[in-house]
């Protein structure tokens, strides 16, 4: 009881700093802008102002892609882990990332306009991730040690990184400077208009992550338990390589790929609620995750004027410490 009433707090205090964090994610910009500029800019939106300007078409965009990105990516981390019953599982160690990335690289370079769009860009990075996906999870029935499912993840990141090396090598200028910049991974590659169509994809998957709350739980407890709860174990199985596809794919696709917060957050989560419980993980990972890339980029604004830093090097330089210190932890245990 009293477990529950302190992770009950503790989801509490992360929604209280989430405004903090958006607050201090605004004011984090080069250009000053006053709160009641913001104000005006969502009441009164004048085009013709530069400072409505940036708050609609830059700031807000900004903040809200990197709240989806930090929450989808640790839902996706915390469901891989679970799946695989592996602390050390995630979109981006088991090779779902590079999938994504392998695909995007073939559309944005093979220089056929119908993968230049919204559609055929992010359709490319879900077939890559879903496929990445399934071959992650076929090769799970056969491979049951943690340690060789984390190699061979790894191993597929540095095929699908060699056929990338390929492509690149043997593509046109324009498009390899336009997959060079989004690889980097940033988060102001978004426009507002682009905002409601990965909002209903985002809460496409998210909702279809709640869903599976209890299966995953029982997941926990492992297959053989899972089975006599009634849980089908290969539905499910499928169900969260489609979700974490459908998920990872979407910020791969506009954000490029971002390292390390589906490994470090889910961690941390479990570390800060000390629960196995989904009902509290995947909400707190789920807050948690757009906190941490928020305040990620809120490193990347205070740089800028020295050293213009993608989100991706930030989120890697303190993510690997993190996940370097979850390896030693439980290899001392």
């Amino acid at each position: 009881m009293i477990s529950q009433k302190r992770n009950r707090f503790l989801l509490l205090l992360l929604l209280v700093i989430m405004p903090i964090a958006f607050i201090s994610h605004f004011a984090a910009g080069e250009i000053s802008i006053s709160w009641s500029t913001f104000g005006d800019a969502w009441i009164s939106f004048d085009s013709s102002n530069p400072e409505h300007i940036i708050v609609r078409e830059f700031r807000f965009p900004r903040f809200i892609m990197a709240c989806l990105a930090g929450s989808a990516l640790s839902v996706c981390g915390l469901m891989m882990q679970t799946l695989f019953n592996n602390p050390l599982a995630g979109p981006y160690i088991l090779g779902i990332n590079s999938g994504s990335s392998l695909f995007v690289a073939i559309s944005l370079m093979t220089g056929l306009s119908i993968f230049q769009s919204d559609f055929g860009l992010v359709s490319s990075a879900l077939i890559g991730a879903f496929i990445f996906g399934l071959i992650i999870l076929s090769i799970s029935f056969k491979v049951k040690q943690g340690v060789s499912l984390l190699l061979i993840g790894l191993m597929l990141g540095s095929f699908s990184s060699a056929l990338v090396s390929v492509i690149q090598y043997l593509s046109e200028a324009n498009s390899l400077k336009m997959f060079t910049m989004w690889i980097m991974g940033s988060l102001q590659l978004v426009e507002s208009d682009q905002l409601p169509f990965i909002s209903v994809l985002f809460l496409f998957g998210m909702l279809g992550s709640f869903l599976i709350i209890k299966p995953l739980n029982a997941f926990v407890l492992g297959e053989t338990e899972a089975v006599l709860l009634g849980i089908s174990i290969r539905k499910i199985r499928l169900l969260i390589i489609v979700f974490t596809a459908l998920l990872t794919g979407l910020i791969t696709a506009y954000c490029g790929p971002i390292a390390f917060i589906g490994l470090a957050v889910p961690n941390l989560v479990k570390i800060i609620f000390k629960t196995q419980d989904h009902r509290i993980l995947l909400p707190a990972s789920l807050i948690g995750g757009a906190i941490f890339i928020v305040l990620c980029d809120i490193i990347v604004q205070l740089t800028a004027q020295w050293i213009p830093l993608p989100i991706n090097a930030v989120t890697s330089l303190i993510g690997a410490p993190m996940v370097i210190y979850f390896i030693v932890k439980r290899l001392a245990q």
